[in-house]
């Protein structure tokens, strides 16, 4: 039976590459989107979402959420998506209306109605989340899981200390790593254990449509280690969620700095736990992650 999840995101390139491949895999059921302020503005976030639910002819609602963090100002990262957020291919402007204007009440609805529990997958600034889990304890039970992408058990990429995620809303993502929920964190780690080598581009490029369409996003795409290939982050989430058997995956204590000049937005993981809530993708075979991405590609048009 296919995994009910929810994606919460920031679209951003390589959340693009994470949604082609969730909305098309036959082992996810995407049951709603979520966005939030992060790579670009939340007018622009949830454009991209619309753009790419509309491309696809994909029967998945559409919700904004947060436009800002709880405490700080709104950071962006035009640098590496382009001003739009999905630059390099031009889609149509959306049609379909949002289903929401409060996503955060529509993923409380949605769990507290759902006969199964959910897993949630957040993909950008960790606010939606924040807010649904503070305002709407009651859903903690429906929720089977949080396969998030944040965070890092080494150095960061915004800062030398913080990965952008966390960096980008720090209390929120310290509410919900203390939320005491199944939490898998997909960060920094897992991503610089492989990538998307340059050569393989072409074989993406002629595989399908999404393919094409991926393709050129790619050539915009600025993100950590260009240079020996693509860090598409965001689609770790859905490969764990598909091929969980490909990751090596530790217990840990995470702890997100709030304060300072240099660590904010720093996470801070203690694998000296026996037994914790919190787990962490650390490691993947180049090849397998590689492999993977091409085999879950096919299921696209």
């Amino acid at each position: 039976m296919p995994i009910p999840i929810i994606i919460d995101t920031d679209p951003g390139i390589d959340d693009a590459a994470a949604i082609s491949l969730a909305l098309h895999h036959p082992q996810l059921d995407v049951q709603l989107i979520s966005t939030v302020h992060g790579n670009v503005p939340l007018q622009l976030t949830t454009r991209n979402a619309q753009q790419l639910i509309e491309y696809f002819h994909a029967r998945v609602p559409v919700a904004s959420g947060a436009a800002a963090p709880l405490v700080q100002k709104p950071v962006h990262a035009p640098h590496v998506h382009g001003e739009s957020g999905m630059a390099g291919y031009t889609f149509d402007e959306p049609t379909t209306p949002l289903i929401s204007n409060n996503s955060v009440e529509t993923m409380k609805d949605l769990l507290l109605q759902s006969t199964t529990p959910m897993t949630l997958v957040p993909i950008g600034p960790l606010t939606n989340i924040a807010l649904l889990l503070k305002m709407y304890p009651e859903v903690h039970t429906y929720i089977h899981q949080i396969v998030l992408m944040g965070g890092s058990a080494g150095p960061g990429n915004i800062t030398p200390a913080a990965e952008f995620n966390v960096y980008a809303d720090p209390e929120s993502a310290h509410i919900v790593f203390q939320s005491g929920l199944p939490i898998v964190m997909a960060g920094l780690d897992i991503a610089r254990a492989s990538n998307l080598p340059h050569a393989l581009l072409p074989e993406i490029k002629d595989m399908n449509q999404t393919g094409h369409m991926l393709y050129h996003l790619f050539q915009h795409y600025r993100g950590e280690s260009f240079l020996d290939g693509l860090n598409v982050y965001d689609a770790y989430t859905i490969m764990y969620l598909c091929h969980p058997e490909l990751f090596t995956v530790h217990p840990a204590q995470v702890d997100v700095e709030l304060s300072g000049n240099h660590a904010r937005g720093a996470t801070f993981v203690d694998f000296n736990v026996t037994d914790s809530s919190t787990h962490i993708l650390m490691d993947i075979q180049a090849e397998d992650f590689q492999t993977a991405f091409l085999e879950m590609l096919q299921y696209c048009p």
